[in-house]
């Protein structure tokens, strides 16, 4: 069996789905986390799975995540559906179990976070709710790992005995109740055809769903009939159809929780975000408050705890490295199979693990603001500025995962409900810089900046917003003409992270950063090793000037000539950047043949003052890896667009850093 788990944004979704299936995925607290379809098998139950879909508010065809929601409860057909509603916010989590029980499936209604309605001196009599809704209700807290047994006992009971809700009529006589069930009798025929409620395509055809309507197949007399109904019932109430729909759910629910919510108090978290909020969300302290916060988070990262720990790896590394040098020569091992171990696998590899401690300590950091709920409150302060240049605070999610991996960033651009929008934060996403450069940011800083490696870093990322910034005011008024879409986000409480959230996205971050450095990396590596040592006659060289990679990165050179950095090598692991940022520095090392803890003095012989920081930026804007340009092309459906996007970060790359070295050369 496959149970559907549907809710609301920030009602404890995806905590749930760890619970049920013993899986980790990522858990946040902001709109966006669950952007695509995940499944797991149910736990102690065998044959069972559950779908986490994405957070929506109703059923309606306005964004991506309701769309996906809709479709794979339609088309999938699944055995039932766990319904997960905030129990502290009842009313309005209500509003999309009613729409869910119009659907006519199998159905259990779980009322997370139980724990707080109980601690803010409110109570709901959930055995009195299930007689109003007709289905099993289930009081749960998912992050305290309460009531989730009854709640797998209840799901599997309904799903086997295929249990549908006894209740799917909200509407008292009136103009309302009329048109629905005048529209419900009319198309009863068509629902029955595809295998849908038809007082579910009654109400989708009252709020005029195009894709629900034209899958019903209805003439256009019917059609004619049912706006009759529809025109009459708008002019009785004096509303219009969607807000007449909106009321008639509206007025069963605030009877349902007349009978069974004992309302809390306000409760102790909201007291405490509102205190909070008056600094982190005032209108002049907001943004150099988020500015403040992140240049800590980098400082620590950067001069204090990442670096100390990257120090130490290094060392380790080195000495590793060093051990299995000094046995292969002991052994006697062939000097190529020596050279492809050593100077191949362990300097590409071992170069870019070193790095490893960073990424962890930064996302450590990131995990924190994200969980507490101070990142949606960003969100919200950025919508006016993102306004500005064409976007809604929405925009920003992305925008803000893309500092982690440009592949996730694009993914969840569905969360955007206009194509506009959407396209546009896809083009300007990998402006932002992703954790696979931190490696080349780190190794140029110390080289060139050492002691300031935190102010780089900011200003790099600094750098890339403002890139970000100029091209969205380009695109907004050429490509992209038009408004963004209206900008609605509820703003969660602060809550304290959860250990377990915070560590596992540490973990998840470790895991792919090592997952890459021995698949895509280790690669690279190889191959590069490869180039360096043959000639064109596949003769080992004694000088990699003369290899074939020299060969292939002499026709490059010039292209990046103008820009000050014209070494073959460097223009070389800039293109092997392609497959993973992170094989630059391991490139550079492998190319060099030096460890990464002593880069520094071989790149001083390859760089000036002002082409360092021409090539740090370069570095900074050009071309996301494979994988997100793969993710691209998914997203906008179209090959040529995603060429079109690799082709417009690299002219913006080249020029503005030809702008930085030409500028800086004279200025210096």
């Amino acid at each position: 069996m496959i149970f559907a788990l549907a809710g609301n944004q920030n009602c404890g979704k995806t905590t749930l789905f760890n619970q049920l299936t013993g899986s980790n995925q990522h858990v946040g607290n902001f709109p966006g986390v669950t952007v695509d379809q995940k499944i797991g098998e149910i736990r102690s139950v065998k044959n069972c799975s559950v779908v986490d879909l994405p957070g929506i508010y109703s059923i309606r065809p306005y964004t991506n995540e309701e769309i996906v929601t809709r479709d794979f409860i339609l088309n999938e057909k699944p055995d039932g559906i766990i319904n997960i509603v905030d129990a502290t916010n009842i009313e309005r989590n209500l509003y999309l179990t009613l729409q869910l029980l119009e659907m006519h499936i199998p159905m259990v209604l779980a009322l997370n976070m139980m724990d707080e309605v109980r601690g803010n001196g409110g109570s709901i009599d959930y055995r009195q709710m299930s007689e109003e809704l007709g289905i099993p209700v289930i009081p749960i807290s998912a992050a305290k790992d309460e009531g989730i047994e009854d709640l797998i006992k209840a799901t599997v009971e309904v799903g086997k005995k295929k249990i549908l809700p006894k209740v799917m009529d909200f509407c008292e006589q009136g103009p309302v109740h009329r048109c629905i069930h005048a529209v419900s009798h009319q198309v009863e025929d068509h629902a029955a055809n595809i295998g849908m409620s038809p007082r579910f395509a009654a109400t989708k055809i009252v709020e005029n769903d195009e894709d629900i309507i034209n899958k019903l197949e209805l003439s256009q007399n019917e059609l004619e009939m049912m706006e009759h109904s529809i025109e009459e019932m708008e002019k009785d109430c004096g509303l219009d159809r969607n807000a007449a729909l909106a009321d008639m759910r509206y007025t069963f629910i605030e009877k349902v929780c007349n009978k069974t919510v004992k309302k809390c108090h306000e409760s102790k978290e909201h007291i405490r975000s509102m205190k909070i909020d008056r600094v982190l969300t005032d209108k002049y302290l907001a943004i150099p408050m988020f500015l403040l916060i992140m240049f800590a988070i980098f400082w620590l990262t950067f001069n204090v705890i990442g670096s100390f720990l990257s120090d130490l790896l290094t060392m380790g590394i080195d000495a590793f490295t060093a051990m299995c040098d000094r046995a292969l020569t002991a052994y006697g091992m062939n000097p190529v199979v020596h050279s492809l171990l050593i100077d191949g696998v362990f300097a590409g590899v071992g170069s870019v693990l070193s790095f490893l401690p960073i990424i962890v300590v930064l996302f450590f950091f990131l995990s924190i603001l994200e969980d507490s709920g101070y990142m949606a409150r960003v969100a919200f302060v950025m919508d006016k500025p993102l306004r500005k240049i064409g976007l809604s605070g929405r925009s920003f999610v992305p925008m803000l995962i893309g500092f982690g991996c440009t592949v996730p960033a694009v993914m969840a651009t569905r969360t955007l409900s206009s194509e506009r929008d959407r396209n546009m934060t896809i083009m300007l996403t990998p402006f932002m810089s992703c954790s696979a450069k931190i490696p080349i940011y780190t190794v140029f800083a110390a080289a060139f900046f050492p002691g300031k490696e935190a102010l780089v870093m900011i200003l790099l990322y600094a750098a890339g917003i403002i890139v970000g910034i100029i091209s969205a005011l380009v695109l907004n008024h050429t490509a992209f003409r038009g408004n963004p879409i209206p900008f609605v986000m509820e703003l969660p409480n602060y809550r304290f992270p959860s250990a377990k959230s915070v560590f596992q996205l540490m973990w998840d971050k470790a895991k792919d950063f090592i997952q890459r450095a021995f698949t895509v990396i280790f690669v690279a590596t190889i191959i590069i090793w490869f180039l360096q040592t043959f000639d064109t006659r596949l003769n080992v060289v004694a000088d990699s000037s003369n290899s074939l990679l020299a060969l292939v990165g002499r026709w490059i050179a010039p292209v990046f000539a103008p820009l000050g950095f014209s070494d073959w090598r460097v223009s070389t692991a800039l293109i092997t950047g392609f497959t993973a940022k992170e094989a630059v520095v391991s490139t550079l090392s492998v190319l060099t043949g030096t460890a990464t803890s002593n880069l520094s003095a071989v790149l001083s012989d390859m760089f000036s003052g002002v082409s360092v920081v021409s090539f740090l930026v370069f570095t900074l804007l050009y071309t996301p890896c494979v994988a997100a340009i793969a993710a691209v092309k998914r997203e906008m459906g179209s090959g040529l667009k995603a060429a079109l996007v690799v082709v417009l970060q690299c002219l913006v790359a080249w020029v503005v850093a030809l702008l930085v070295y030409q500028v800086g050369g004279l200025l210096l």
